[in-house]
């Protein structure tokens, strides 16, 4: 059986394992001064920082419509029996919606929600990769990665809650607050949502390490397999080394994916945002 996989810019795949796995990356819209550019394509993060930055508004974030939904799904279901396509957390985002909507009319599309953001739904594209190119059938990927999804640790740590207040997610005196005490909170995936964990303060450079031996402290809980590494702009590559080198250092994971987080996450979350995702046992 021949099967396509596909997910939401929101995942932050690689563009080098999307190639390698022919994995079809659905843009999300981000809306800045009131154009729509897909995320990606038509706009990075650098440039949504460099706007603000320059004293613009922040950007707002759109779905994946059902037109563009069904543009690609009727193309691919020309070439393949059946596409399993992934979304970010519908609590998040009406993609889950847009994409079932869109799946309905086309057949044999099988919709997963994520119930997670960024690398974390990365994770899951990668499975149902290797599900596929063993000849796994849609319903089995769908029902493996379901039951994987509760596993999935998915956290970051931020350097500002600025980008999180401009966007209606956090109050203006929580983020007051946190930059008066220089806190940089933890944000959890949990169920589906966002949710704050552990607050550090200090540098975001030092958080990050601490941060780092926080998640990956109780190793014997933790699948080695796989580790996806997320930053957004703004952290040197001497920096980058160190983290990277010092994550392995804590958990020997067969494999560690460097991404960088898209125009979604880095709309939300900001500069120097950092994190991490893996499966526990």
């Amino acid at each position: 059986m021949k099967i396509k996989i596909t997910a939401d810019s929101t995942c932050d795949l690689p563009a080098a394992l999307a190639e390698k796995y022919n994995v079809h990356i659905f843009p999300l819209y981000v809306v800045m001064d009131g154009e729509a550019r897909r995320d990606g394509v038509e706009i990075t993060a650098r440039d949504i920082f460099d706007h603000v930055a320059s004293g613009g508004k922040l950007a707002n974030t759109a779905a994946v419509n059902v037109g563009d939904y069904l543009e690609k799904f009727r193309e691919f279901r020309k070439e393949y029996d059946a596409v399993v396509h992934f979304t970010i957390s519908q609590s998040m985002s009406a993609c889950y919606q847009n994409a079932n909507i869109a799946g309905a009319e086309v057949g044999n599309v099988f919709v997963v929600d994520s119930e997670n953001l960024s690398v974390g739904i990365s994770l899951l594209v990668l499975d149902a990769c290797e599900m596929a190119a063993r000849g796994c059938a849609p319903e089995e990927i769908v029902a493996a990665v379901e039951a994987r999804r509760d596993k999935i640790d998915m956290s970051f740590v931020i350097d500002t809650l600025d980008y999180l207040k401009a966007g209606g997610r956090c109050s203006p005196l929580v983020a007051l607050g946190a930059n008066l005490l220089n806190l940089k909170p933890c944000v959890e995936l949990r169920d589906g949502e966002m949710d704050v964990g552990k607050k550090y303060r200090g540098a975001i450079e030092k958080v990050v390490l601490k941060y780092l031996a926080d998640r990956l402290a109780d190793t014997a809980s933790v699948d080695a397999r796989r580790v996806f590494f997320v930053k957004s702009d703004g952290f040197t590559e001497t920096f980058l080394e160190e983290a990277r080198a010092e994550t392995l250092k804590l958990c020997p994971f067969a494999e560690l994916i460097d991404a960088g987080a898209g125009c979604t996450i880095s709309n939300h979350c900001g500069p120097k945002t950092l994190g991490i995702a893996f499966y526990r046992k």
